[in-house]
């Protein structure tokens, strides 16, 4: 992250050109949410600023649709305008994170639970797929991909539900959910014992055990909650 003026760090975005045509605000839109929900927005231990200017560069549009979407982004907590200083995305306090796990742990054993009545068994068998390049090595060896198969897994319960009002529901969350599971994925082993944690719902899903996988996937998250509460003191 780079500073402005001020002193508070810039997040870099993944993000490229967009067309132009349609709806170039929708188009913005989409592209700085999606950008957003997959950066490192708690790698600093400050907030971190939109930079409009660059947003411009990059997308290869004018200020004003990055600035019609920036306003549906605030309208949906994700930035938020400071006076004189500019746009800044929304970060939550430990106590907040905590708050967003166990309502998520609450939401994703739904999820399996719905899961073991309704998913098919093709598509409880692509759980696994996500997990096949760690059969032979150590999650911890490969981090950033175990990490966004951690991720993937998460969401993939969620859809497996079949509910399309749960995925919404959960949507104003993937945010926080993302950078906190990607930021403590690689602490106290917690890379190693997650993977075991993934087999056995996996497992408890295959053989529709309705209360089984209900329990593990809601233990999973709270274990995820008691971690952050223990070790993540930044997050003050």
């Amino acid at each position: 992250m780079t500073p402005d003026p001020d002193g508070a760090p810039t997040l870099p975005l993944d993000l490229q050109p967009i067309s132009a045509n349609a709806s170039l605000r929708d188009r913005a839109y989409a592209a700085l949410k999606q950008a957003i929900v997959e950066a490192d927005i708690y790698a600093h231990t400050r907030e971190v600023r939109l930079d409009e200017r660059k947003l411009s560069e990059q997308l290869g549009v004018s200020r004003t649709p990055i600035r019609e979407a920036m306003t549906l982004l605030e309208q949906e907590g994700l930035l938020r305008t400071v006076p004189r200083r500019g746009i800044f995305v929304v970060r939550k306090t430990k106590r907040q994170i905590v708050e967003m796990i166990e309502m998520w742990a609450a939401l994703e054993s739904m999820a399996a639970r719905l899961a073991t009545l309704h998913a098919s068994d093709e598509d409880i068998a692509g759980l696994r797929r996500l997990f096949d390049g760690f059969r032979t090595s150590a999650p911890a060896d490969h981090i950033d991909e175990y990490s966004d198969a951690n991720i993937a897994f998460h969401q993939a319960i969620i859809r497996l539900s079949g509910s399309h009002l749960m995925g919404e529901t959960i949507e104003n969350l993937i945010v926080h959910m993302r950078a906190i599971r990607r930021m403590t994925i690689s602490q106290s082993d917690r890379a190693a014992r997650s993977i075991v944690d993934h087999m056995r719902i996996i497992e408890a899903l295959e053989k529709r055990d309705t209360e089984l996988a209900e329990r593990l996937v809601r233990q999973h998250s709270l274990d995820l909650a008691r971690h952050v509460e223990k070790f993540c003191d930044f997050l003050q």
